[in-house]
């Protein structure tokens, strides 16, 4: 599918909010995004921590993934912005074949270690459970990235075992630490975290 191809009909950016944090706004991805998604997500350190991001990445990678996002019953996603717009990202969440929807994000290399990750997974988190009423979320984390892991414990997921992930840039399947976080244990969090800031 080429640019001038993707049907306008297919986006749903009225019915997808615009989440925002301190450092960070969500918003759907649009079609002007093309050259900076492509050109963030166009690094194989990325691609090898993803299930489903090819490498190399290119435009068209670009334009199938935001013309494949926010349609009915299908995958729910955001581009990660700064608050000037500067695109660094793109977090949300898809329908794997658990019954829980998988909580996916990647930044930029050059976005990495600075808390961005776990600010924009708390904002995708808060909008399943509360807009979505999910009562249960999943995630992933290959084996040898401790720092997606970090950011999962960090927003409240649970380890639940090792499983075997396909990876698309591999073209073969790595071992994954797979996570849950389910409602009660959501609302617990925020209700100590409320209760922290008072005192």
């Amino acid at each position: 599918m080429t640019f001038l191809e993707i049907p306008t009909e297919s986006f749903r950016e009225g019915s997808i909010p615009v989440l925002e944090t301190q450092r960070l706004i969500l918003r759907a991805p649009q079609l002007e995004d093309v050259k900076h998604v492509a050109a963030l997500a166009n690094d194989k350190r990325i691609a090898e921590n993803t299930r489903r991001i090819p490498h190399p990445y290119s435009h068209a990678d670009a334009e199938d993934f935001i013309s494949a996002v926010n349609v009915p019953a299908g995958e729910v996603a955001f581009v990660i912005t700064l608050r000037d717009g500067t695109i660094i990202g793109a977090c949300g969440l898809a329908m794997q074949d658990e019954a829980a929807p998988d909580v996916g994000y990647w930044l930029g290399v050059k976005y990495w270690g600075q808390g961005f990750a776990t600010e924009a997974v708390r904002a995708v988190i808060d909008f399943a459970f509360t807009d979505l009423d999910h009562e249960a979320l999943s995630a992933g984390a290959r084996v040898t990235n401790p720092a997606s892991r970090r950011i999962l414990e960090k927003c409240g997921f649970q380890w639940t075992g090792v499983g075997l992930c396909r990876i698309r840039s591999l073209r073969s399947s790595a071992p994954i630490d797979r996570f849950r976080l389910d409602r009660r244990l959501w609302s617990s969090l925020k209700s100590w975290g409320a209760m922290r800031r008072v005192a």
